[in-house]
């Protein structure tokens, strides 16, 4: 079942996404690259690239223990307006059991509370504590810190290939 929202005189509906059959559904125009390159485009400098958000999308439909997790999609209709993937972590307590990977919204529609509520709609789907990683200049810190997040570490990565 879709939601609907009205964002001045912009009707948008939420879908949420938990397998391959839902996105394959005849109802939903949209296929796992369209979102993925919504995402792409939509987060520029902060993103990944599409074979990443792809891989990202496949783990949130994941049917194996300790993965898993769900894509929001909010669209008009034709357009992707805004889309959110979590992907799950089989952990808790000492990690968050989910982890907010990409979450973005149409750079034309900013400033009218869309990407307030599609981060409203992920935290109210998930039964956990969550994660996310966040550039210190990124703008959308502010959305995150006013909905509860805090920044507990400081992320550290050692690449090995």
């Amino acid at each position: 079942m879709e939601k609907v929202y009205d964002f001045d005189s912009i009707n948008l509906s939420l879908k949420e996404l938990n397998s391959q059959e839902d996105l394959d559904n005849d109802d939903f125009n949209f296929t796992k690259v369209d979102i993925a390159k919504f995402l792409e485009e939509h987060l520029g400098k902060y993103g990944d690239p599409l074979e990443d958000i792809i891989n990202s999308i496949d783990y949130s439909f994941s049917q194996e223990k300790g993965k898993g997790g769900f894509v929001l999609v909010l669209h008009d209709g034709e357009d992707i307006i805004g889309a959110a993937v979590v992907n799950d972590t089989g952990m808790e307590g000492y990690i968050p059991e989910h982890v907010l990977v990409y979450i973005a919204v149409d750079e034309k529609v900013r400033g009218r509370g869309i990407g307030s509520t599609l981060l409203e709609e992920t935290i109210d789907r998930c039964d956990g504590d969550i994660s996310l990683h966040v550039e210190y200049d990124n703008p959308a810190r502010k959305l995150y810190e006013r909905l509860g997040f805090k920044s507990k570490y400081a992320e550290m990565r050692l690449k090995t290939n």
